[in-house]
């Protein structure tokens, strides 16, 4: 018998194909499928998977941009108990050797920009030469194979697997303040939780169409995908290497899009295109946004519901440990400025905690702990970690926030020092050891500043040795030093020397990031 009696996305994606067989399932720029043909793609990949000796709860990764394919392997691993751990292609060469190894992967699908990387690296991996899958233009590399020859080989049966609730789905990879990835242990059972609430929320409705933006190795995109699978409703992959705003946009009119979680970034560029192109481009069919992973201001808000007139537009706070954790609903946009809302339908009593773990009253600062269905499980192989992030059976991601007296919360410190550019989240620590390296440099100290177009971004504070003096060719050497080291989002975009007096610090010697921050630019100030 199983343990959580929770369906998964594999099943939803077979009751579709029974009761909404003609129905188009997933779409992308080049390719549509209907749910009948997702589902035989889905049954054929876990099949295939298993024949490479990937099998019930063996871990596999995923090294591909956005496109619809996704769809497949997710809802495939899905039928066959296989766990997925998808690798963000922004992360430098030795983060991607790290996860795969880490997570003990037994197969991989890449695509054909990564087959050079990842052959520099395969006498490094724990994958079986026979498992190399290929996603991409013929001819298909030496040593992998075609994505779509293995699918046409494979079982498009249903797998003979009754997968549990409680099995772990995916492996998402987080950046830890130490430096190094920590592995996100998610069940079927908490997506499912994260569907049916997201449902609850939204209104999610048959005739929606979603489009994922998102990088789908993003839980963003996880999140935003198959609760609309679940309402029978198609999910359009946008196939994106770097975003091109008015891409975007004809991209919504053609395929008459009714929903799409942006980053403001995505949004400020969107509304940079001149204003006849933007008005020759119908919106029309958008009928609800999302902003997420970073504040946005309020003439931002008032410039997307001028030029997307009949969407309602709404803010997310969660986490990839926690899933969906508040909302601030199209209503409240202007009455609660800079708020991330309240708790969605469906989850506990969000608790703001001092030092002690005690809480705090209404109108000052506490730790955020949230208890929701969708929680982690655990972090992979970090037992010590994972006792730190829960609270009895609540959980924190280590978010600052006060609670006003109407029940809405404000964030005060996005993690305690991390930076978000772009959407993407980045630890000053993973960039204080790299380019803090470099022979000239005594300390360091990295920070997000903010900035009109990416939200934020990245700063270095460094004190020099006494035998170097600063100069623009130490400058430039320095800017150029992380280089292939570091993914390219993470190197700082200025450096500013310092001395070793005016370095803020605790008693103990410790950098006061905070104090840095308010020094070089706050979003109040912005």
């Amino acid at each position: 018998m199983t343990t959580s009696k929770w369906m998964h996305a594999g099943t939803v994606v077979k009751m579709n194909a029974f009761n909404y067989p003609d129905k188009l399932g997933w779409q992308d720029k080049n390719n549509e499928y209907t749910f009948k043909e997702w589902n035989d793609r889905s049954c054929r990949l876990a099949n295939g998977l298993t024949s490479l000796g990937v099998g019930y709860k063996d871990r596999f990764a995923v090294l591909v941009y956005n496109r619809g394919e996704w769809m497949d392997i997710y809802a495939g691993c899905a039928k066959g108990g296989q766990i997925v751990v998808p690798l963000m292609f922004r992360l430098a060469p030795p983060d991607i050797e790290y996860i795969v190894n880490h997570a003990e992967c037994k197969g991989i699908i890449v695509e054909q920009p990564f087959v050079e990387m990842l052959n520099s690296m395969k006498d490094k991996l724990p994958i079986p030469e026979n498992a190399y899958i290929y996603l991409g233009d013929d001819p298909v590399p030496e040593g992998y194979i075609g994505y779509e020859e293995w699918l046409s080989t494979s079982s498009p049966e249903e797998p003979d697997i009754m997968v549990d609730g409680d099995d772990t789905w995916t492996f998402m990879y987080t950046s830890g303040t130490t430096g190094r990835p920590k592995g996100v242990v998610k069940t079927h059972e908490s997506y499912h939780a994260q569907y049916m609430l997201n449902i609850a929320n939204m209104g999610l409705q048959p005739t929606d169409k979603v489009m994922l933006v998102m990088p789908m190795c993003h839980v963003n995109s996880i999140f935003y995908s198959f609760p609309y699978t679940m309402v029978s409703a198609p999910v359009f992959v946008y196939n994106m290497v770097s975003f091109d705003p008015e891409d975007l946009l004809r991209t919504i009119d053609k395929y008459k899009i009714t929903f799409t979680s942006l980053v403001p970034t995505h949004y400020i560029m969107l509304l940079a295109l001149e204003d006849g192109l933007k008005n020759s481009i119908d919106v029309s069919s958008m009928r609800q946004l999302l902003i997420s992973s970073a504040p946005a201001r309020k003439d931002l808000k008032i410039a997307i519901m001028e030029y997307f007139k009949n969407a309602e537009l709404w803010e997310a706070y969660g986490t990839t440990e926690g899933g969906l954790v508040t909302l601030l609903r199209p209503e409240n946009q202007f009455e609660k400025l800079g708020s991330i809302g309240k708790e969605i339908f469906g989850i506990d009593r969000i608790k703001l905690l001092d030092e002690d773990r005690k809480p705090v009253p209404d109108g000052e600062v506490g730790e955020l702990y949230y208890r929701t269905p969708m929680i982690f499980k655990e972090y992979w192989k970090e037992p010590e970690k994972t006792k730190e992030a829960f609270e009895g059976e609540w959980s924190s991601a280590g978010d600052m926030g006060i609670r006003d007296k109407d029940g809405f919360y404000t964030l005060v410190d996005r993690k305690a020092n991390m930076i978000i550019t772009g959407g993407e989240n980045v630890f000053p620590s993973e960039i204080e050891d790299v380019v803090g390296s470099h022979p000239a440099i005594k300390d360091i100290a990295v920070i997000g500043i903010p900035d009109k177009k990416w939200g934020e971004a990245v700063k270095a504070i460094i004190i020099l040795h006494d035998n170097y003096k600063p100069s623009d060719e130490l400058l430039k050497e320095i800017t150029d030093f992380s280089k292939g080291k570091i993914a390219g989002f993470k190197r700082p975009k200025s450096i500013d020397f310092i001395k070793e007096e005016d370095m803020p610090r605790t008693g103990n010697g410790k950098i006061l990031h905070r104090i840095l921050r308010e020094k070089y630019g706050k979003w109040s100030d912005a």
